[in-house]
């Protein structure tokens, strides 16, 4: 991401569109967040950040391209200035087309956009804009970032057939344990803050290298530093991490309840039961293997039932494919005990 900016700072055009998608709760936001901030330094480069809330027509995506604020820094009289051709203002009928909107704005500075949630994204609104971002970035030093669960993939495939294998994408998922001990580690060093190896390793093993039980586990030691009394050690051992414990686990398992509301709402509890049983005896399932499962979870299901059930558990990164191998893993490990504790065990058939 930071190749990508220098380059629009230069005037670069950028090679592709960048797509960031995972299972929730791995950082995708946090990582859009950072990249608005890196830019919001970098007085050559313009910055828009959206969710898909905010573009439920053409015309606020227009709006949200060319705002009003844009627009005063140069046109205050409501003429068209420095090259620009449109002389329409937000709250005006018959916006610019997207193509149109989107280029006026990158030829003023080379321009970022950033979109989260982009799996809720209106395809009539999405397909616009992803034709315009590929008609404005073979001209412009024009980026454009999008971030979503792995329900992104076949929603972006609706709207644009060749965007998702031309954008670059990168895949968010869990940390590996050395990450993990950094993502604690560091920011409590910035405080001058001590963590034992043991209380350390204690965190990363109840985290499962999910980046949102980090960010809870970071929560709850420093809530248990701001209670220490006035003068006292500044280290978290593990008696901090035993004492914060209860309230980690009650956290995590409020969220695993959402969870697993989402796969009963989808009729979706039996097949998640039976992967969940078939990562109890591997950390990774190949397709077969992951089929089989669904199909033990769904006895007499159709083919298309089937498929379709494999489908949804992926879109709702129950699991998850890391990278280039074929294999799956789950979202999040502890998810699968949890499913395993909340459902009867299926019979064998």
């Amino acid at each position: 991401m930071r190749d990508l900016l220098e380059d629009l700072r230069q005037g670069i055009p950028a090679p592709s569109d960048v797509v960031l998608h995972g299972p929730r709760g791995n950082g995708k936001t946090v990582l859009l967040r950072w990249l608005e901030d890196v830019i919001a330094d970098i007085p050559e480069v313009d910055v828009l950040s959206h969710t898909p809330s905010g573009i439920a027509s053409r015309a606020q995506l227009a709006e949200q391209l060319l705002p009003p604020a844009w627009w005063n820094q140069f046109a205050p009289d409501g003429f068209s200035f420095m090259g620009i051709g449109i002389r329409w203002r937000p709250g005006q009928p018959d916006p610019p087309a997207p193509e149109e909107a989107l280029a006026a704005r990158a030829r003023q500075k080379p321009l970022v956009m950033l979109l989260d949630e982009a799996h809720t994204l209106n395809p009539e609104i999405g397909q616009a804009l992803l034709n315009a971002a590929q008609q404005v970035g073979r001209r412009r030093p024009f980026l454009l970032v999008l971030a979503g669960t792995p329900r992104l993939e076949p929603h972006l495939r609706t709207m644009a057939a060749s965007f998702w294998s031309r954008a670059e994408q990168l895949l968010i998922g869990r940390l590996d344990d050395e990450a993990a001990s950094k993502a604690i580690r560091k920011p409590l060093e910035e405080e001058r803050v001590a963590i034992t190896e043991e209380a350390l390793a204690r965190i990363v093993a109840e985290a499962h290298g999910y980046p949102f039980f980090l960010q809870l586990w970071g929560r709850i030691a420093w809530s248990r530093m701001s209670e220490a009394p006035a003068g006292g050690s500044r280290r978290i051992a593990r008696a901090e991490v035993e004492a914060g414990l209860e309230e980690f686990r009650n956290r995590r398992d409020l969220y695993y309840r959402e969870r697993y509301d989402e796969l009963k709402e989808g009729r979706l509890l039996r097949a998640a039961r039976a992967v969940a049983d078939a990562f109890a005896a591997a950390s990774v399932l190949d397709d077969l293997t992951l089929e089989a499962a669904v199909e033990r979870g769904l006895p007499s299901a159709s083919r298309e039932k089937i498929e379709a059930t494999e489908s949804a558990l992926r879109q709702l990164g129950y699991i998850w494919r890391s990278g280039a191998s074929p294999e799956w893993e789950p979202g999040i490990p502890s998810l699968m005990d949890y499913i395993r504790n909340a459902t009867p065990a299926l019979a064998d058939s």
